[in-house]
């Protein structure tokens, strides 16, 4: 593993680091101050030279996958979003890449969600779909590029929160730009994901079909680990072992079915039975009229124990109905009469 960055070190004579954001299989990530304009605080994304090395095609010279990384950032250097931190930057010095972007401040959702389980206090559904809107705005937005753009590392501990509640989808070291002609995809920087997280069809790297469905994966699996406080079974283990995904509303009794349903349809094993889109996915968690159209057979069926729940108001009206017409019938004096020739006389 290559020497991290000290603090003070300078890159490219403009950005001084401050000090090691975060650091994982990817490379590292630090806080960096920008010279040349006063005040500006940034992020530098180091994509480390073993990283480039080892997966590289056998046959593809590495001067030229770091002409295909440079081509992929200049893709996201033009990317302009609420939700999205801007890329400003990118080079190569001492054998390393890096990207430079926006300094977003805040907490990651992981944190958040860690925070929330130590307190026992769960997080709401309206609190966790208030965040996922800005999320598919952000990725609404990628997807609609010419050509698409596909983050293919989406998580909780890559979703920030800033001081103002704005949600901001970070650390683009898995970013894809799908090709025109949509028969194979670039990698700015190659890997395979966060494995709760991660669909079959992503565990293929380069040689498997990835596309805006595997974002939209990475997005219920996401959603599913903040409602449910725990990741779901990773793809791999659902495949060997089916119906193993643990029902939503097993561990979130009040969660909604509608909810529950969007992201268990959005966690499909085949891309073919996700949502198409993000406004799909949209309208799956927020939209009303056909809204759930045909859902997958993941989804668990209602018992009857939870038909009673979600009816208990209204079995209760009709009892209560049943008993004080009984009890009506009970207290009214019986009324006498005689039949006479087929006709009722009565109060004789």
């Amino acid at each position: 593993m290559a020497a991290l960055l000290e603090k003070g070190a300078t890159l490219r004579e403009r950005y001084e680091i401050v000090h090691l954001a975060g650091r994982g299989g990817m490379g590292a990530v630090y806080q960096a101050k920008d010279l040349r304009l006063e005040g500006r605080i940034c992020a530098v994304k180091e994509i480390l030279p073993e990283l480039l090395t080892n997966l590289t095609d056998p046959d593809q010279p590495l001067e030229q996958t770091i002409e295909q990384f440079y081509q992929e950032a200049s893709v996201l250097a033009r990317l302009d979003h609420p939700n999205l931190p801007k890329v400003s930057d990118y080079f190569s010095e001492n054998g390393r890449e890096y990207l430079v972007m926006d300094f977003v401040a805040g907490r990651d959702l992981q944190d958040i969600l860690m925070e929330s389980k130590q307190h026992n206090n769960p997080l709401s559904e309206s609190q966790v779909l208030g965040w996922a809107s800005q999320l598919l705005d952000a990725l609404e937005y990628l997807h609609s590029q010419e050509p698409a753009v596909l983050h293919r590392d989406i998580k909780p501990s890559n979703i920030k929160l800033t001081p103002q509640g704005r949600v901001k989808l970070v650390d683009f070291g898995l970013v894809k730009v799908m090709q025109p002609d949509d028969t194979r995809t670039v990698t700015v920087v190659q890997g395979r994901g966060t494995a709760a997280y991660t669909p079959l069809e992503q565990y293929g790297g380069d040689t498997g079909h990835t596309d805006v469905r595997t974002d939209i994966y990475s997005v219920g699996a996401t959603l599913y680990h903040l409602l449910a406080g725990n990741p779901p079974q990773d793809a791999k283990e659902r495949f060997l072992q089916p119906g193993s995904l643990i029902p939503l509303r097993e561990v979130h009794p009040n969660l909604s079915a509608r909810t529950e349903r969007a992201i268990f349809q959005s966690l499909a094993m085949h891309p073919d039975e996700r949502p198409r889109d993000v406004r799909e996915v949209r309208r799956l968690l927020f939209g009303t009229t056909g809204s759930l159209g045909e859902v997958s057979t993941l989804i668990p069926r209602l018992s009857w124990r939870e038909v009673l729940q979600q009816n208990r108001l209204l079995i209760g009206a009709t009892a209560l109905l049943v008993l004080t017409s009984t009890l009506i019938s009970l207290l009214e004096p019986p009324i006498a009469g005689i039949i006479i020739g087929g006709i009722w006389f009565g109060g004789l």
